[in-house]
This record gives C-alpha cells, sequence and structure tokens, in this order.
C-alpha cells in the first residue's frame, strides 16, 4: 500500500486524535512548556517549521526527542557548531573506493524530523545550508535536486542572542520558520515537579523510560495537512490578517513589517489551530493566538528603536490593537 493510499485510511477524526494525543506523551518527559508544544502540533499540521529559543536548561532539546518518541517516524539530530560545514547537513558527493567514481552520500536532512540543535552556533554559511530543504523539501548538491521524505519538520533550538559563542540567524532564514516560540525559565510548581521527577530516577537521556510512545504516524501527520487545508477561512478573517500585516509596515519603530509571506504563514498556522481545535473555519481569536509566534520573529526594530529599549513583542502587540477585530 503507497502513502497516499494509507493517508486515504486516515480518517480526519483519527487523524486529530494521532495528533493531539501527541501532546500527553510529551508531557510524560517534559513538565509545562505548552506554548512550545502547541507550536510543534500546528507545525505538524500545516507542513511548518518552528524554531526554538530558550536559555540552557529549559528543555529544548528533551521537548523534541520526547516529540520524535512519540511520532513513528525517522529522526536525526544535528548538533551545530562553528567548524559545521553545508555539506554535514545536506549531504556530499564522495568518491568510493570500490570502484573510484563519484557518489552522493546523504545528509542528516534526509529525515523527517530534523532537530538542529543550537543552530545559531555555526556561521550564516552553514545555516543557510537549510534554505531550500525548509522551503522546497528537496536538497541541489552537484547540479542534481534530491527530493526529501514526507513528512518534513525542522525543529530547531537556539540560545538566545545575547549568549557567548552565537550567530544571529539570517533574515532568510528567520523567515522559513514557521514559528518560533521563546521557553520559559519554569514557574516555581512546575520546577519542583522537574525536581521530583528526577529524585524518583527520570533520566531525561533516556525518554523511552519515561513511558513515551509513538501515538501517531508519518501518514497521520500527512493526512492532518491535507485536511488543514479544508479549513474554511472568511474573507473577513483574511482581511484582518492582511491589516495586521499591513499595521506593522506602517510602525515608525520597524524598519520591516510582515511581508506577505509571513502573512500567508499566519494564515496557515490558524488553520491548523482551528483544525486542531476541532473546527471547520477559522476566528480572529485563531489568529490572534498565533500571531506572535508566527509574525514576532520576521520584524527588525528600527536602530533608533532598539536604543530606546523597544521590544519587537510591544510594538506587535500596539499593530494588532490597532486593527479592528471582525465579528
Amino acid at each position: 500500500m503507497t502513502q497516499s493510499e494509507t493517508m486515504s485510511h486516515v480518517s480526519p477524526d483519527a487523524a486529530r486524535e494521532r495528533l493531539t494525543a501527541v501532546r500527553a506523551e510529551v508531557a510524560k518527559a517534559v513538565v509545562g512548556q505548552d506554548a512550545a508544544v502547541s507550536g510543534l502540533l500546528v507545525a505538524l499540521a500545516c507542513g511548518g517549521h518552528v524554531l526554538m529559543e530558550g536559555v540552557p536548561g529549559t528543555a529544548k532539546t528533551l521537548l523534541v526527542r520526547s516529540l520524535s518518541a512519540a511520532l513513528s517516524v525517522e529522526t536525526r539530530r544535528v548538533q551545530f557548531t562553528p567548524d559545521l560545514m553545508p555539506g554535514d547537513i545536506t549531504g556530499s558527493m564522495v568518491v568510493e573506493s570500490s570502484h573510484g567514481s563519484l557518489t552522493f552520500r546523504e545528509g542528516p536532512v534526509f529525515t523527517n524530523l530534523l532537530l538542529a540543535d543550537e543552530i545559531n552556533r555555526t556561521p550564516p554559511k552553514t545555516q543557510s545550508a537549510l534554505l531550500e530543504a525548509m522551503e522546497e523539501g528537496q536538497v541541489s548538491v552537484d547540479g542534481v535536486t534530491r527530493p526529501l521524505p514526507k513528512p518534513f519538520l525542522v525543529a530547531a533550538t537556539q540560545n538566545p542572542i545575547e549568549y557567548e559563542g552565537v550567530y544571529p540567524l539570517p533574515e532568510a532564514q528567520l523567515d522559513r520558520f514557521l514559528l518560533k516560540v521563546v521557553l520559559p525559565v519554569p514557574e516555581r510548581a512546575d520546577e519542583v515537579q522537574i525536581l521530583t521527577r528526577h529524585a524518583s530516577g527520570f533520566d531525561p537521556r533516556d525518554v523511552a523510560a519515561a513511558g513515551v510512545t509513538a501515538v501517531a504516524s508519518g501518514a497521520d501527520i500527512e493526512a492532518a495537512r491535507r485536511l488543514v487545508g479544508s479549513v474554511q477561512v472568511s474573507p473577513e478573517v483574511t482581511g484582518y490578517i492582511v491589516d495586521i500585516a499591513r499595521a506593522t509596515r506602517e510602525s515608525p519603530s520597524l524598519s520591516a513589517g510582515v511581508s506577505p509571506r509571513g502573512a500567508t504563514a499566519l494564515l496557515r498556522a490558524a488553520r491548523a489551530w482551528a483544525w486542531l481545535a476541532g473546527r471547520d473555519f477559522v476566528t480572529p481569536d485563531d489568529v490572534k493566538s498565533l500571531a506572535h509566534a508566527t509574525l514576532a520573529h520576521r520584524l527588525a526594530l528600527r536602530p533608533e528603536a532598539e536604543l530606546e529599549g523597544v521590544q519587537v513583542s510591544q510594538v506587535l502587540s500596539s499593530a494588532i490593537g490597532a486593527v479592528p477585530v471582525p465579528r
């Protein structure tokens, strides 16, 4: 049975139930971080990529490893370092010693779920090796284009830019991420629960021992992506998204507002959010719920605004607040 035939046998309710069941499986290993888990589910459902930022020790890597364990898909991890080369990610042509001819050796990007760990610890040239893969689901090496497996998702982690030894992600690279979610230091109650788990023998390097099992397949993810595309968006909601994007472009604090690509990303994310909630239509609240995670990393402050201590989140909140909400 082909994958398309398998997808046709996945009912809408079953696909939704299996994807939402992933949340409970991840929670067996990760305490809190609900926004990040929601972001990963949205990206799975609509075919986007997620950038997760947080100080070391906030469970960024553990979260993706737990997600991997909850999905029956192929997963690979790349630890980004200053000496990492583009070919270390995409693959390269190598000489086969047996017959002396050149053969393409696939890199770790040829997988379903790629954990790009500490992506901003490698120079922009290597970061950019992921651009084609993330945008078009393919890799071009030595003049030959090779498709990546489906589904394909990049879950990248990064440390805040204030940390030593990190490189800012190029704007083009940031734009390829559907969502950027910030993982905060846990609240006291969550931190107590984390320590209690560790005191009981929890090993973050062994998520299987925590009871995380695969509850969704690649076919479920592909079916979800097809179903999300059928979620209805009214002209009023479409106009609401466009007006938010245009409001950011008119802000005096920003040197670059939301592009049409960013507005399209917000539409995709809102559709996935609505579908995961069991609805076949998008509401303005869906748009507002995803606006910060989808748009904030696409905005650039003017230098004078940065000097004044203005935050992108504040500017985006003002822009959203200035747009009338359709009824």
